[in-house]
């Protein structure tokens, strides 16, 4: 049986509970069950990311990775977007469990675009792969435009309970953003969360996409999630428009996008971001004197992007 990582455990049990520690406490069995029902043998470490553990394995045609992810529904649709796609910029789906939430993938290099990468490279591969991943979604898959109530109402309620520094005009583009783009979009299958830690490095093809939300909508959206996660570069820059006008240029010419319709998904998601840090901190820091800065940080873009392109 695989040994559990201590992190990935801990980490669950404070996330879900005793839910989180009941299927933590079956999880070993599942994956033998998948590796015998499935003709593999582990073949590494076991590794884990917040929701999921991947097994490498081999089998005989080929090595893979088994996924087993702990049951959520934010997690239900990731294998349709991987049958969708067949291949085309993400990671091949051999198998699929969906009552234990497992999926036998193909292995892709275990670095990221966001540890082998660097500067344009980054926005530029993300941009290329957003645009491949775009393709017609297939029936059943949840649509981003019926989040929009949920976004309205939280942005709404954020504005007024919590203290921040971004201008009315601000909150009011964000809110704007919601109903001119976010009730009306294509019918197109989006990742949902392309940022540079889900894009690795493949022999098949330079970079393959990994952990989709399987999500139905806007291509910009994804163009919104990958600036928003390339926020912390930004700290550094000596010109903090300029750099951010930049990747937002570099982004949509690679993604075959409007870049004014990035820039608005790009400035609803720092909104939410700078809110939602302020009621639960950040990914890297949850309290602190560094989150005080962080939200600053955020509010700041948030303004500045704003700003037409």
């Amino acid at each position: 049986m695989i040994e559990v990582p201590e992190a990935f455990a801990q980490g669950t049990i404070a996330r879900e509970g005793e839910p989180g520690a009941a299927w933590l406490a079956e999880l070993p069995g599942i994956v033998d069950g998948l590796l015998d029902r499935w003709e593999c043998v582990p073949d590494g470490d076991v590794v884990h990311g917040h929701v999921a553990v991947i097994v490498p394995v081999k089998r005989a045609a080929g090595t893979a990775v088994l996924k087993v992810s702990f049951p959520h529904p934010g997690n239900v649709h990731e294998p349709d977007a991987f049958a969708a796609w067949g291949g085309r910029g993400a990671v091949l789906l051999h198998e699929r469990d969906d009552a234990r939430f497992a999926m036998l993938l193909e292995r892709a290099g275990s670095a990221t675009l966001a540890d082998i990468g660097d500067g344009d490279e980054i926005v530029t591969a993300a941009g290329r792969l957003g645009r491949r991943l775009a393709v017609p979604a297939p029936p059943g898959l949840p649509r981003l435009s019926e989040r929009t109530g949920e976004w309205e109402e939280g942005l709404r309620e954020d504005a007024e309970a919590l203290p921040h520094t971004m201008p009315r005009h601000v909150v009011d583009a964000a809110l704007a953003t919601v109903r001119e783009l976010g009730r009306d979009q294509p019918d197109t299958l989006v990742h949902g969360d392309l940022h540079p830690g889900n894009i690795l490095p493949a022999d098949r093809e330079p970079w393959l996409a990994v952990d989709p939300k399987g999500l139905v909508g806007d291509p910009a959206y994804d163009g919104g999630t990958l600036l928003k996660s390339r926020a912390l570069t930004f700290l550094e820059a000596d010109d903090l428009r300029g750099a951010v006008r930049h990747n937002l240029n570099v982004f949509a010419d690679a993604a075959e996008l409007d870049v004014e319709r990035v820039r608005r998904w790009a400035q609803l998601h720092a909104v939410q971001a700078a809110f939602h840090g302020r009621r639960h901190g950040f990914g890297i820091v949850r309290r602190g004197p560094l989150v005080d800065r962080l939200t600053a940080f955020a509010d700041h873009l948030a303004e500045l992007l704003t700003e037409r392109a």
